[in-house]
């Protein structure tokens, strides 16, 4: 069953303080998803903020990633389990494969099994991908079948569209989740989504989270600042016409701000 929040608090980039008190701010505020990974270093931090807000577990959607030191099958549950002790919870809700890292000697097939294998140990409710292309998808739907593969969560944002690797996804029944939906706060500054901004009393940021909300992708974005997690909240309830949405889908321009060497497929 995929039921991934559509709204999410993103934690990448940042550790100590700074992420303990954003995530305190979002659950205070009302967040009740928050991704982390086993590469930001965070998930003590983030357990140590979600243990002191008296949330209950049952009631927040926790995920993580494995990192590509850990695709080996005879080391990705026992970090998975490394994940659970730092976040302080016996299982996380959504677990994703990082990076397909293809050069990296550990074949889709052989870290998709194991990942399945340690939701089948408990560990996670729920796995997916991240970084995937639509190649690398199919050989995970191989290994594990689609419906057992919550979401790819991907790079996606008005400026990267993504539009081939989305149709795939969606066609296969595979939920997709955006980050850096804001491109690094590049198109908060774009005049055609400041324009549409102003026209609905919104923030631009607001615009383009709603952007991403009404073609159904899951957002996640972060902030260190308790008004913007508040504001980019508001997102949610914040309605695009079509004509805002054109307007939108125009301005892609395979604006792609990550793409690690080593790491990353070769995209579609």
């Amino acid at each position: 069953m995929n039921t991934i929040p559509a709204f999410g608090l993103g934690t990448f980039r940042l550790q100590g303080q700074v992420v303990i008190d954003s995530v305190r701010n979002g659950l205070e505020l009302g967040y009740r998803a928050i991704d982390t990974a086993q590469i930001y270093g965070n998930e003590a931090d983030v357990g140590e903020a979600v243990a002191a807000s008296g949330a209950r577990r049952e009631d927040l959607f926790l995920t993580t990633k494995i990192w590509v030191d850990n695709h080996a099958p005879e080391k990705l549950a026992a970090s998975l389990e490394d994940s659970l002790a730092k976040l302080r919870t016996d299982y996380v809700d959504l677990t994703l494969i990082h990076w397909p890292a293809p050069g990296r000697g550990v074949s889709v097939e052989a870290f998709m099994t194991a990942l399945a294998g340690a939701r089948e140990k408990g560990l996670t409710r729920r796995i997916g991908v991240s970084n995937f292309n639509i190649e690398l998808t199919r050989q995970a739907i191989a290994a594990v079948g689609k419906d057992a593969i919550a979401t790819n969560q991907i790079e996606l944002s008005p400026y990267l569209q993504n539009r081939k690797l989305v149709d795939f996804l969606q066609g296969e029944g595979i939920h997709v989740t955006s980050y850096m939906t804001l491109a690094y706060g590049k198109v908060l500054g774009d005049p055609v989504i400041a324009a549409i901004a102003q026209r609905r009393q919104a923030t631009p940021a607001q615009v383009a989270l709603a952007w991403a909300l009404q073609l159904g992708y899951s957002v996640i974005p972060s902030s260190t600042k308790r008004e913007n997690l508040a504001s980019n909240l508001l997102a949610q309830t914040l309605r695009l016409s079509d004509a805002d949405m054109a307007q939108i889908a125009a301005l892609e321009r395979d604006g792609r701000e990550v793409n690690p060497d080593g790491l990353a497929p070769q995209w579609d």
